[in-house]
């Protein structure tokens, strides 16, 4: 074996040196890892994504939503095939567009439900006492009234004022034993069918809501119960009532429509049933006595 200054082959398996390396020069260095480079369409798909979210999360814009949370999934699909780009991005930008969806079609439904709630009539109902009882003023009876009265079981008395935040309605009177008064009335009323016969319901409905455009009180509506439970369907026998009440013109805050409606009720027990209001599509269901 050969020696020469500065370096020695070594022989395999020589303890302390790796097999045919070079003294004083050392182990040959690894070459360093490749840095995974920017993923451009993986950014531009989470800064989408984040704004898609914002946007899903207001109601008054859901659409721009909508708009950008569907681009950011495509985007982020795209980025994750990408070669040599970082993933992270591209995943947070799907997770979040996925997210945002689902938050906002939640939120959409809150809106609906809140615009519902709007058009309609709807919140917490309260119950009045008329305001010609006597003994029953503001205060304490008159909490008492609102809080026994308006069940089936306990309807309130003609003249209650049934209120929410957009409708106030008032029974001003009930009149059985109304067959002539309705029949007369218009050429195309039919006679009730045999027992039965029809009373009129006059009632007043005031907007009190803040819409500027106004609303009508066609959803204001009025049914009448029977001893027995069962709801009469005013449609089996649609009638038109003498001073029929206007529902289909369009109220603005304070204003006020009365007038009459005919219903076709069992003549053995007229007098025995309910009426069933609501002051508005959502609202609450009061009972108001007949007699």
């Amino acid at each position: 074996m050969s020696h020469q200054q500065g370096y020695q082959l070594t022989s395999p398996g020589q303890p302390g040196q790796p097999p045919f390396v070079q003294q004083g020069y050392g182990v040959p260095p690894q070459p360093a890892k490749a840095k995974k480079q920017l993923n451009v369409l993986g950014l531009i798909a989470l800064i989408t994504a984040v704004l898609g979210f914002i946007f899903a999360c207001t109601p008054g814009a859901l659409i721009v939503g909508w708009i950008l949370l569907p681009i950011a999934f495509v985007l982020s699909l795209v980025s994750l095939f990408l070669k040599d780009r970082a993933k992270w991005m591209g995943i947070a930008a799907l997770i979040l567009s996925v997210v945002g969806t689902i938050v906002g079609v939640i939120v959409f439904f809150a809106a609906v439900g809140t615009s519902f709630d709007n058009a309609f009539g709807s919140g917490d109902t309260k119950v009045l006492a008329p305001s010609g009882d006597a003994g029953v003023k503001d205060g304490a009876a008159g909490d008492k009234l609102a809080a026994d009265a308006g069940t089936r079981e306990n309807p309130s008395p003609i003249g209650s004022v049934i209120e929410n935040k957009d409708w106030r309605v008032v029974i001003n009177s009930v009149t059985l034993a109304a067959t002539d008064a309705v029949v007369a009335a218009n050429s195309f009323n039919k006679p009730p069918t045999e027992g039965s016969e029809y009373i009129l319901v006059n009632y007043s409905a005031t907007y009190i809501g803040d819409d500027p455009d106004g609303q009508t009180p066609a959803f204001v509506s009025i049914e009448y119960v029977t001893a027995n439970g069962t709801t009469v369907n005013g449609l089996d026998n649609f009638v038109v009532a003498p001073e029929s009440i206007d529902t289909m013109s369009t109220l603005y805050k304070d204003g006020t429509t009365t007038g009459n409606k005919a219903i076709e009720v069992p003549t053995a027990t007229a007098g025995q049933g309910v009426l069933a209001v609501r002051a508005g599509m959502l609202a609450d269901k009061t009972f108001v006595a007949v007699q």
